[in-house]
């Protein structure tokens, strides 16, 4: 009799129900539908002790649409936690698409990144001295950039412009973390280094290096994305252009100048997107690549990285916002320069013996991609250097060293 008063009242109180009652009742109770105002349909049960099978139910009535909802007692802990593996399973995949930029760009690591200053470094850098210099991207984006000129020959100062044959720029793209003082040190004993190396066959030369620092890099504006990272790689060789403009003007005497890339880990490929492009001023075309630690693209790392069948990462390449294709790069680069009928840019490849990031495979493939296509290209190694020590070594700053003199007298005899 309370079962019936219970049943009775929460009837009352569901509105219009529909059930079915010619089927047996379920063992833990009877489940009804209501349609709602707002057309959403409510499913409720009520608990009535009687003995009967797996209910089923019917919307509207229509017994066409029946459907078993009884799942057994002891099944729910396993289905409960399988659905929560598959949600966190879906969820680490969603936060790598929609958040890739803020993975692949880490601009605030190590925390003290962007207030860093080249005047901490300067008892570092073995004399030569670096200058804070600003540019701006073709959207407007605020560029922060560390420069410094030295001649390719001792005993002249940096201020011998006219006594030089040739002006080599060298424009520094850096990996995806920290900023560009700290590398200040090591950069310096490079050029000090090419200063010391510098072969007697070469004419009289000056080397202005630029360190770009990226969109969100150091003290620059913006945040870093491929797209983005492409117009402030446009917007240092602009830099480079009109600073060799206000150096010489339009003098036919003026030194030749000789625009090289140096890139590192991802500068790599915003390296070989600037090349590949082709949005350089004409004055100072590409005669060189020094390619730093470099991976074929990040559809390729992340095959790398996530090689395991059951990690969806390396399916989601569809997905990618930034491609950093290398691979391609060289492609584009050398079709442009047949087509035009120019010389394409040497390539020098300084790899990281003991990369715990990127494997051989990866220099080997671009070695392979450079020879197949017809692109000048040579392959160094630095002994016992990680991925992000190559040129801390000091083998691997002698070989850095090594690569800008030959780029530098390659693009003279091609020229």
């Amino acid at each position: 009799m309370a079962s019936r008063c219970l049943a009775s009242a929460s009837r009352a109180r569901l509105g219009r129900l529909h059930p079915i009652s010619s089927l047996p009742s379920c063992r833990s109770g009877s489940t009804y539908i209501r349609s709602s105002r707002l057309g959403v349909t409510t499913v409720r049960s009520l608990i009535v002790p009687l003995a009967g099978k797996p209910c089923m139910f019917s919307v509207d009535g229509n017994s066409r649409n029946t459907r078993f909802i009884h799942i057994p007692t002891a099944l729910m802990p396993p289905v409960v936690f399988v659905g929560l593996l598959v949600a966190l399973y879906v969820w680490k995949c969603m936060m790598l698409v929609v958040f890739q930029n803020k993975i692949i760009y880490m601009p605030g690591f190590p925390p003290n990144s962007r207030w860093e200053l080249i005047d901490n470094y300067d008892n570092h850098c073995g004399g030569i001295k670096w200058a804070d210099e600003r540019t701006r991207a073709a959207d407007g984006t605020d560029l922060a950039m560390a420069v410094t000129t030295v001649p390719m020959q001792k005993g002249k100062s940096p201020t011998d412009n006219k006594a030089a044959k040739a002006h080599i720029y060298v424009l520094y793209f850096q990996g995806n973390a920290a900023s560009i003082p700290p590398r200040l040190p090591d950069l310096s004993w490079v050029l000090r280094n090419v200063n010391d190396s510098h072969n007697p066959d070469l004419a009289p030369l000056q080397i202005t290096f630029v360190c770009l620092s990226y969109r969100g890099y150091w003290t620059s504006r913006g945040r870093p994305s491929e797209d983005g990272l492409k117009l402030d790689a446009e917007a240092g060789a602009r830099w480079i252009s009109q600073h060799h403009e206000h150096l010489y003007g339009l003098e036919s005497e003026a030194p030749v100048p000789i625009l090289l890339l140096w890139g590192q880990s991802i500068g790599c490929s915003v390296a070989t997107n600037l090349a590949a492009t082709g949005r350089i001023p004409a004055n100072i075309p590409v005669r060189g690549l020094l390619l730093e630690t470099p991976f074929l693209s990040v559809r390729t790392m992340l095959e790398t990285l996530y090689p395991q069948k059951w990690l969806p990462y390396k399916h989601l390449w569809p997905f990618l916002r930034n491609h950093l294709d290398s691979w391609a790069n060289l492609g584009t680069i050398a079709s442009t320069a047949k087509q035009r009928g120019s010389r394409p840019p040497n390539i020098f490849i300084l790899e990281a013996e003991r990369d715990e990031l990127v494997p051989p495979e990866h220099a080997e493939r671009l070695l392979d991609r450079c020879q197949d296509l017809g692109l000048p290209v040579e392959r160094v190694k630095s002994p016992a250097a990680f991925h992000s020590d190559a040129i801390m070594r000091v083998e691997g700053k002698r070989l850095a060293a090594l690569g800008i003199v030959r780029l530098t007298k390659q693009a003279l005899d091609g020229g």
